[in-house]
């Protein structure tokens, strides 16, 4: 592809597809983000003054801008990052989880019908609309099973309920009008330059400073881990060879429970840092009360991206974990200045 949209690329997920897309990709790419509390151009850095990157600032709901960067640029696809993603913050705020994942995903996805039907036949024909959804459209799985791609939507939170109005309106506008609709449901992600609201960062940032380490009830939920970097590849395998039409699920093959995850924080922050001035942090694990709706297990089944795309995750959870920590010490000002508004790294979704 030539050129792209990337909605949401200052967040997590999406700034690392900036990043990896740009270092590996010879197409240029823009960047349309909104830039709120997760979205934080300190992650971009690298790519800042990239003679095939522009970053626009804006809301994917804002129909007349969105128009003109389509209109502008041309792409040849457009990818949609841009998601409001933390579970416990949909539980106290889900009006807002509605208006960018439902609302704001329905005006792009019309913006691109606009689009898509005003190009050439052969431009068409090659262009695509990825829609990045979550596994956690499809609820709680019991203690066997894996999601696959033709797992019923049974939401749990405002968080996932929203994300599956999106998912359904991306495969309604595939059915209706033809649009080439592409989905990816992923697994939990972790890795470097995550908002630390999320299980891992928090962790690892709590370990570091000695404060508690909050697990939720008896922490035996089980997520199925991948890598942001392995995600991106996956984003970018269905992108250039997914069919119209088509959904995949993007998994690590790496069942972990919640207490196990932040086990392995503590070992590997006791292990890289030594000096810390605390006990041993195992002994900061505090279980707290449960979050409300908290789904029990996922696990996904990603043979369909592997068969068909040739997708694998590259990153074992191990590495994956040390080198996380480490890039969490080692970029103290990074979180410094992200967490510098209100959030607190308090407790969140008690409803």
């Amino acid at each position: 592809m030539q050129t792209i949209l990337v909605t949401g690329g200052a967040g997590f997920i999406g700034s690392c597809l900036v990043r990896q897309w740009l270092a590996e990709e010879p197409g240029r790419l823009v960047n349309l983000d909104k830039l709120t509390y997760a979205g934080n151009l300190d992650s971009l850095a690298d790519v800042a003054g990239h003679p095939r990157y522009v970053f626009v600032e804006g809301d994917i709901g804002d129909r007349a801008l969105v128009d003109r960067l389509l209109r502008e640029h041309q792409p040849d696809g457009v990818v949609n990052c841009a998601s409001e993603s933390h579970v416990d913050r949909s539980i106290d705020r889900p009006a807002e989880f509605v208006q960018t994942n439902v609302v704001g995903t329905f005006a792009m996805i019309e913006a691109c019908r606009g689009y898509h039907a005003g190009l050439a036949p052969d431009r068409r024909e090659a262009f695509r609309f990825l829609h990045v959804s979550t596994d956690e459209v499809y609820g709680s799985l019991g203690p066997e099973g894996k999601f696959t791609e033709a797992t019923p939507y049974a939401p749990n939170s405002p968080y996932s309920a929203s994300k599956a109005a999106a998912d359904h309106f991306a495969r309604a506008y595939f059915r209706t009008y033809g649009l080439p609709v592409l989905v990816t449901h992923s697994s939990n992600n972790y890795g470097p330059y995550q908002f630390p609201e999320k299980l891992i960062p928090l962790m690892i940032l709590n370990a570091i400073e000695g404060r508690p380490l909050p697990v939720y009830g008896d922490g035996r939920q089980v997520r199925d881990w991948l890598h942001v970097e392995d995600h991106c590849r996956a984003i970018r395998a269905v992108l250039s060879g997914g069919e119209p039409g088509d959904a995949f699920n993007v998994g690590g093959d790496c069942q972990r429970t919640n207490l196990d995850v932040v086990r392995m924080i503590c070992q590997t922050v006791d292990r890289l840092r030594p000096d810390l001035a605390h006990v041993p942090c195992e002994s900061l694990i505090r279980f707290v009360a449960d979050r409300p709706g908290h789904d029990r297990r996922y696990a996904i089944d990603a043979g369909k991206i592997r068969s068909r795309l040739g997708w694998t995750p590259r990153v074992d959870f191990a590495s994956g974990i040390e080198q996380t920590v480490r890039w969490y010490l080692d970029n103290s000002e990074w979180v410094r200045r992200v967490t510098s508004g209100r959030y607190r790294r308090e407790r969140l979704g008690l409803g």
